[in-house]
């Protein structure tokens, strides 16, 4: 179909970036208060979306790689797997590909990197073995 990129349906990645926009733009403030609370640090109304960018970058790459996961894994597999396992797989799998961006996203959160990029957070977590 035209919608195909060889095995990848661009639309179903498509779908997964929008899913992870949404739940990122209704779970940042959120996510923010929880973190900001683990480090006990203030938050306030006007730093509630702090982090927003890096959350919404995060959730859009976890749902984008579950769902290409999804379409990509089950012909690989002989005999195929059963829903359960095929959706525990993937959604691990989605998990290590974003686990990077969830470190980043929590330090970006916590209010203790003020001055850092999430780009710098990034490559610094790298630097120092983090990732």
């Amino acid at each position: 179909p035209a919608h195909k990129l060889g095995f990848l349906d661009y639309q179903v990645a498509v779908a997964g970036v929008a899913g992870g926009i949404a739940r990122g733009v209704i779970e940042a403030p959120f996510d923010r208060i929880k973190v900001s609370r683990q480090v006990e640090q203030p938050w306030t109304m006007r730093t509630l979306f702090q982090g927003a960018g890096v959350t919404i970058w995060r959730n859009s790459v976890l749902f984008c790689s579950f769902s290409i996961y999804r379409d990509v894994i089950p012909p690989l597999i002989p005999g195929g797997l059963g829903p359960f396992w095929l959706g525990a797989l993937c959604s691990n799998l989605a998990w290590l590909t974003v686990w990077p961006l969830d470190v980043i996203k929590s330090q970006r959160q916590s209010g203790l990197f003020p001055n850092h990029t999430t780009w710098s957070l990034l490559c610094e977590a790298t630097r120092r073995g983090i990732l």
